[in-house]
């Protein structure tokens, strides 16, 4: 069976972390609906987690970091 990630972040979609109304995104990335949150809310949420995997690293701009990892992703191209 192939692997599924999620086109906006690229967080492997399971049955735990699959939106129940989509099977393009994970449950962070998309709305109630089951549409793509905005850009900046999951530019965010993935600078949260960079500065939640490196917290030693007090010089990071998270968002930038955030904004190249974002650019790399089929949902934002």
């Amino acid at each position: 069976m192939e692997m599924k990630y999620c086109l906006a972040c690229g967080m492997p979609l399971s049955p735990e972390t699959t939106h129940q109304k989509t099977n393009k995104y994970c449950q962070y990335c998309a709305d109630q609906e089951g549409k793509l949150k905005p850009r900046e809310e999951c530019q965010a949420g993935i600078a949260q987690w960079l500065k939640n995997m490196t917290p030693e690293d007090k010089e990071s701009d998270y968002m930038q970091r955030a904004d190249f990892y974002l650019k790399s992703m089929p949902a934002w191209q």
